[in-house]
């Protein structure tokens, strides 16, 4: 006989069946209390200090030093006027009137240390408090001190921690008031379970928006954090992509110059050696092919709509066509060329144009109305550029316009890709000055004759 084995993965009845909605919801709230008044509610979580910001902590002296433990005084001034006010409620003036001022004291400053416990223990302080107190029989369940003691911790515990803590206390306070008039309590008390109600939700009411308005200001701030960076990082790319166009530009037509160059020198030669026409052979094969692999792997950074220019990338020499239309636009800008000027590889001088074309559209842009002055220095072993423009003649009346700043980041990017050092921030005056040395190995330059400046 063959014995056939049924496996149930469904248990049957009430456990089979799909939890409602409902169901689902009070035992995510009753998940959520355990998780905020139950676990580890008596854990070490001291009150940490202030940070060294506000109108305190810019004050010299004691007064800054104890600036931190400022919300640390608070709270135990806050234990004192409801201990006092214990005290001053009680009809008796012996010991039980100085159980009744400690048990008002206690919960505030427990929360200090163990806010979730200081919650507990003040529900406990309040019915002890009204038990053995005298004046307890006119009051209840909480006595003046008590009343008190209890909206401080309320408060305390429900900024240190987070709304739906606020939310449960405020609940399980409500719970405990009318528990304790209805069990305990008796009809010619007078109750003020009402006002404690009202008093803690208005409190916690505000606390929670607070917390709100901090959470989202935080949100916000990493927000414009990670915008700030990937507009950074778009920048950088940007403008490493203009670069390695124009560099695509000047090696295509010098490599194109060396191929050109290749094939026709054999034919300036009467009768030249078959050795040299192999060696401009193989120059000319190996330009053509290096153009090749130039135009295949830099040819992807050109954007779709990009058209190569017809005339060669600007040089220094087109500098004073640049200085021309600047002071067509209004500013005032002269130049100065000290050195022995001399012909430097074609990435260097592109990209001194285009840092001093970038230094002057940043004066246009964040201060009009000012002059600017341009500086090219020829030193031994590099080139060095300094552009320093003064402050806007009228900034209350002249509005500057406000940039995308990618300026300053296009600049070091050039830079640092030439291996150059550049410094750029407010000058004395209140202008703004860039400096930058780009270097130049030695015998890569050709003399030409020296201009002055201009």
């Amino acid at each position: 006989m063959t014995e056939t084995t049924h496996t149930q993965t469904t248990p049957p009845g009430a456990e089979g069946r799909p939890r409602s909605p409902e169901f689902r919801l009070a035992a995510d709230a009753l998940r959520g209390l355990r998780q905020d008044l139950f676990q580890d509610a008596f854990a070490y979580r001291p009150l940490p200090q202030r940070e060294a910001d506000g109108r305190l902590a810019r004050r010299s002296g004691r007064v800054r030093e104890y600036a931190p433990w400022t919300p640390h005084a608070a709270v135990a001034v806050l234990g004192v006027v409801a201990m006092l006010l214990a005290l001053a409620s009680t009809d008796d003036s012996g010991l039980l009137s100085v159980l009744c001022g400690l048990l008002a004291l206690g919960p505030v400053l427990l929360t200090l240390v163990r806010p979730v416990g200081a919650f507990w223990f003040s529900l406990a302080a309040s019915t002890a408090a009204a038990v053995v107190g005298a004046g307890g029989w006119s009051d209840w369940p909480w006595l003046p001190g008590s009343f008190l003691s209890h909206l401080v911790v309320l408060t305390v515990v429900a900024i240190r921690t987070r709304p739906r803590t606020a939310a449960w206390m405020w609940v399980l306070t409500a719970v405990y008031g009318f528990l304790a008039e209805s069990v305990l309590g008796r009809s010619h008390y007078d109750t003020n379970v009402g006002p404690m109600l009202v008093l803690s939700a208005l409190i916690l009411l505000i606390v929670t928006v607070r917390h709100t308005r901090r959470e989202a200001r935080q949100e916000v701030t990493a927000q414009q954090t990670e915008t700030a960076v990937e507009r950074s990082r778009r920048t950088l790319l940007e403008e490493r992509t203009t670069i390695a166009r124009e560099l695509h530009d000047v090696v295509a037509h010098h490599m194109s110059v060396v191929a050109i160059q290749a094939e026709a020198a054999p034919y300036r030669v009467e009768n030249p050696p078959p050795e040299l026409e192999k060696a401009f052979v193989t120059i000319r094969e190996n330009a053509v092919a290096a153009l090749t692999e130039l135009r295949r792997v830099l040819g992807v950074v050109r954007a779709e709509d990009y058209e190569a220019p017809d005339a060669p990338q600007p040089t220094l020499a087109d500098l004073d066509a640049l200085l021309a239309n600047v002071r067509e636009a209004g500013l005032e800008v002269s130049k100065t060329v000290t050195g022995a000027v001399r012909q430097l590889p074609q990435g260097v001088e592109l990209s001194a144009y285009r840092i001093v074309q970038e230094a002057l559209s940043n004066t246009l842009r964040h201060a009009p109305g000012a002059g600017a002055r341009v500086e090219i220095g020829y030193v031994l072993g590099g080139l060095g550029v300094r552009i320093v423009n003064g402050p806007p003649p009228a900034p209350d009346l002249v509005k500057a316009s406000p940039g995308a700043g990618h300026g300053i980041t296009g600049m070091r990017e050039r830079v640092s890709m030439l291996d150059g050092e550049m410094t750029a921030g407010p000058a004395e005056d209140g202008g703004y000055e860039v400096t930058v040395f780009l270097p130049v190995p030695a015998g890569a330059a050709v003399t030409e004759p020296v201009e002055g400046g201009a």
